[in-house]
């Protein structure tokens, strides 16, 4: 028999959950602010991705998503919250437009498969997850956005994705370790995702 209390309203949202939401939305923009550093292709290297890292791990699917859908929609309603003070629709009609899109299914994959682990939140594990959605889901987006924004191959799309490896190397791992003492001091942050049974 499954546990009803599992699967009652589970994509509810508390005000609590909003304001957690709503400052990791601000924590993205304000990640954009230190700048970019741009590439031949015109994708820049920017901290933001670190921030869809953070609110997946940290926040879970539920609201690490929110925040990230907050996050886009003020940036394409004309806020310049992107790094380079760049706006979302700027950023959509730019070679950026698959890496902006795609923080949406990064944070997903990683809110997921890190609600799958916890209650308790194993840092190795959690870098793989950011690694799952904030390098690999991230860069599939960011090279089909490339070939048709760019008119780029695949090679030349994957190869322009080789600039950004060391450096999301490193925010998957800061995320991970950032994430662990928040849900040791902060338990129940996020609902684990699984289906009790009982005899």
């Amino acid at each position: 028999m499954i546990n009803a209390s599992t699967t009652a309203r589970p994509w509810a949202l508390s005000l609590a959950d909003l304001t957690q939401a709503a400052v990791f939305a601000a924590l993205i923009a304000v990640l954009g602010l230190p700048g970019q550093i741009n590439l031949s292709a015109g994708v820049p290297i920017t901290l933001q991705s670190l921030g869809v890292m953070l609110a997946g791990a940290v926040l879970g699917p539920k609201k690490g998503t929110l925040a990230v859908v907050i996050f886009m929609v003020l940036a394409i309603a004309g806020l310049p919250i992107l790094s380079g003070g760049r706006t979302g629709l700027v950023s959509l009609s730019a070679p950026t437009a698959g890496f902006f899109v795609g923080f949406l299914p990064a944070v997903i994959v990683i809110g997921v498969l890190t609600a799958m682990m916890m209650p308790k939140y194993n840092i190795v594990l959690g870098i793989v997850i950011n690694l799952i959605g904030g390098m690999a889901v991230l860069y599939a987006c960011g090279t089909i956005g490339l070939m048709i924004k760019a008119d780029m191959t695949v090679g030349a799309a994957l190869a322009t994705n080789s600039s950004f490896v060391v450096g999301d190397l490193i925010k998957a791992v800061l995320a991970a370790l950032i994430a662990a003492p928040v849900h040791r001091g902060r338990p129940g942050l996020i609902t684990p995702l699984r289906v009790r049974r009982h005899a």
